[in-house]
């Protein structure tokens, strides 16, 4: 029998991943010293399960393939692949990779799901920094298919080919970034977004729904075809980005220098709950959650 892929930490990403890692036919055991963990854990995974089912399972696929233990070591003793999603606090992972890199077998890879630190501040500890590396999904893993991949000063050229190649075969879409960047790339780009989103609703410009709207029914919808370079390429016509950049890149430069620095202001904190709060309309987390992945399901069945 293969050895497990293992699972430390079990919130909202680690059981996504852990949801994933069964419905691609893997033995899964998981970690996690919160009370209630295991509960909330396989809870998670048969939330997800119908969906996953939609996508398609592999043979034998199960999540009676799914182990939990708190104990971290009993976690890492026979692993093949590590995946952790504990809190994102550089200290905390610091340790804690440093403690998975004592038990963990060295020719182990030891992946982060961190959102925004860097491997090289995670894996200063390690004894075996270089099998140490990002990989970062999106929101919820076993759906979307985005996984950034960087290491840190210490992570070898190797590690990072076994990621991509390991990723791939989850049927995920992973991106090397070159060096490392906080935040990594698709986090950047959010917050680029969400910081003008932000501040057209300071500036009452328009309300947390219109411009929610102005994405979703928008460019949003361009961009989960084609990103927004190429978007953009098409843009220019025939001309294409050449045209774009001689013609048309001078507006985009001006709004650039008039783009708003928003602070988050008790009263503007307030504005954004209430206009979110509205735009739910009542309906819960969970019925926001199902209703996003139904529709993510639609979408991903209509993509190359």
């Amino acid at each position: 029998m293969p050895s497990p892929l293992a699972i430390v930490g079990t919130g909202l990403i680690g059981s996504s991943w852990a949801a994933l890692f069964l419905a691609r036919g893997h033995d899964v055991i998981a970690t996690d010293p919160a009370p209630d963990a295991e509960t909330h854990l396989r809870d998670y995974v048969a939330r997800a399960w119908p969906a996953l089912t939609t996508l398609g399972l592999a043979p034998h696929a199960s999540p009676d393939r799914l182990r939990f233990t708190p104990d971290l070591a009993e976690t890492l003793a026979d692993a093949r692949w590590v995946q952790e999603s504990g809190p994102e606090r550089e200290e905390f992972k610091q340790q804690l990779f440093a403690d998975m890199d004592a038990h963990a077998a060295p020719e182990v890879i030891l992946a982060s799901s961190s959102s925004g630190l860097t491997m090289s501040a995670i894996q200063s500890r390690c004894r075996h920094p270089e099998r140490c590396v990002i990989a970062h999904p999106f929101n919820p893993p076993h759906l979307i298919p985005l996984v950034e991949i960087v290491g840190g000063q210490a992570t070898s050229a190797a590690t990072i080919d076994q990621a991509m190649t390991f990723y791939r075969a989850l049927g995920k879409h992973p991106i090397h970034l070159q060096r490392e960047v906080p935040g990594h790339v698709a986090n950047r780009l959010q917050a680029a977004l969400w910081r003008e989103a932000v501040h057209l609703v300071a500036e009452g410009v328009a309300s947390v729904a219109d411009v929610d709207a102005a994405v979703r029914q928008g460019p949003g919808l361009r961009w989960a075809l084609m990103g927004p370079h190429l978007t953009l390429h098409l843009g220019g016509g025939r001309g294409g980005m050449t045209h774009f950049l001689a013609h048309l890149s001078g507006p985009f430069t001006r709004w650039w220098e008039d783009l708003g620095h928003p602070e988050l202001t008790p009263e503007l904190r307030a504005a954004l709950i209430a206009g979110v709060e509205a735009e739910a309309a009542g309906r819960t987390i969970p019925e926001l959650e199902q209703a996003r992945d139904e529709q993510l399901l639609r979408l991903l069945a209509q993509r190359d």
